[in-house]
């Protein structure tokens, strides 16, 4: 039985376990679904070109949109989730309810073969996304809960290591399952790839029953509109301040850009590959097991950077790589060349997101005691930039049929993000980068 809200120890061991375990969970989505099997099998049961609420469009390009649209409504809820998270005392309701709906729209994946299932498929993923992104900001609402602030770090960093071993084993399952499909028993690789989806729906519920069970329960605080209203009111609070300060503000506008496009080539590398470049669903998931394993190093190299020459420095190398990889992915024909440009995908994706975050931590006035509002809005503005980067992404395909002209397109976000990232001053640390 779950401990109520007002009488479980803090920094209790069984608990943080519990909380990182969750990431355990729903971590195999975001990679095996999001970004190595799904995108690949979309293409491959669908027809290329595609008539969808009266338009023409390429199957890609549904894809692309059906991205922006779920995060379009991730955007249009996220304060009002924020605000039930941090004031409304429902953390684990919204956490079970998030979870299931994502889970089982996962599973429902299952089902989709084709044309036939093209609604299901393309809902079923949206949902998924729904469901995976609120989750989240009811699993982060509960790390102050759990725990004291002098441990944030090093629990936080607990649950991205349970989310990371736990999706790559399951991945190389599934690559398995893909790869020696006929040995293991199914009649064709489309099927196995199925069973993908219905592994990483079953492994996202139920290893969640374990957090589900560990975690405080709800305070059981009735909704009221002040609650919903709060998480608006907060990111008003913010902008104010943040019209006021030029430097956050620029880093801010940088920031937006860049994510645009960093945001972008994660969510559709995979679609480019199969499209472009007629990779299987084997090989790409041989290529996201590279992403991952170059990431840590690339991580660990720009945060050595960072401690040597500065963020700033460090975020403008890793968006310049990012423009060259853009670039060269216009550029490419061959897939040897795209194992090198996941390589250096790898590098970068991993510093670019944690030394973004810390950069604006150092960028926040000192004297602040509301940094959770700071990074609420910051988070809103992530989701605005996915919408922004893969609704363009799909619309210049769409006007130009050619995905290779939207990853050029894809370049000038970076580019602004990085004029823009040049006016920012940074503040020194004597704290080294982790």
């Amino acid at each position: 039985m779950a401990p109520s809200s007002t009488d479980f120890p803090i920094n209790d061991k069984r608990i943080i376990n519990g909380w990182a375990i969750f990431d355990w969970a729903n971590s195999a989505f975001a990679l095996v679904i999001t970004a190595a099997i799904f995108p690949a099998y979309f293409v491959a049961v669908t027809d290329e070109d595609l008539s969808v609420l009266g338009m023409e469009m390429s199957n890609s390009s549904l894809y692309t949109f059906a991205i922006s649209a779920s995060y379009f409504i991730i955007a249009l809820f996220s304060p009002f989730l924020s605000g039930i998270a941090d004031y409304g005392g429902r953390r684990k309701f919204f956490l079970k309810f998030f979870t299931i709906l994502g889970s089982l729209s996962c599973l429902s994946l299952f089902f989709f073969k084709g044309m036939d299932q093209l609604e299901l498929g393309t809902v079923g993923f949206m949902l998924s996304m729904i469901g995976f992104a609120g989750g989240l900001v009811f699993y982060n609402a509960f790390l102050p809960v759990i725990v004291t602030e002098d441990l944030y770090d090093r629990v936080s960093a607990r649950g991205f290591s349970f989310g990371y071993i736990g999706s790559v084993i399951l991945l190389i399952i599934n690559l398995v399952m893909v790869q020696f499909w006929e040995g293991l028993g199914f009649p064709d690789q489309g099927t196995a790839t199925r069973y993908a989806f219905l592994s990483v729906g079953l492994w996202w519920i139920g290893f969640a029953l374990i957090p589900f069970r560990r975690l405080p329960s709800d305070e059981k605080q009735k909704a009221s509109p002040e609650m919903l209203r709060k998480g608006f009111q907060e990111l008003k609070k913010v902008w104010r301040a943040v019209k006021g300060e030029q430097n956050i503000r620029s880093f801010l506008f940088s920031f937006f850009f860049y994510s645009a496009g960093v945001q972008t080539v994660l969510f559709l590398a995979s679609t480019f590959a199969s499209k472009e470049l007629n990779f299987e669903t084997s090989e790409l998931i041989i290529i996201i097991l590279l992403l991952q394993v170059v990431a840590i190093l690339g991580a660990y190299s720009f945060a050595r950077l960072s401690e040597w020459k500065g963020n700033k420095i460090s975020l403008i190398t890793m968006l310049l790589i990012w423009m060259a990889i853009c670039i060269v992915g216009y550029l490419v024909q061959e897939k040897a060349q795209f194992y090198a440009i996941a390589a250096a995908v790898g590098l970068v994706m991993g510093g670019i997101q944690s030394l973004s975050r810390s950069t604006y931590s150092k960028l926040i006035p000192e004297s602040s005691d509301d940094t959770t509002s700071y990074f609420s809005f910051y988070d809103v503005l992530e989701k605005v930039a996915i919408i922004i980067g893969t609704f363009t992404f799909g619309l210049m395909e769409q006007i130009t049929g050619s995905m290779r002209l939207s990853m050029l397109v894809l370049s000038g976000f970076f580019l602004v993000g990085l004029l823009l990232l040049l006016r920012v001053k940074v503040r020194a640390t004597a704290a080294p980068v982790v």
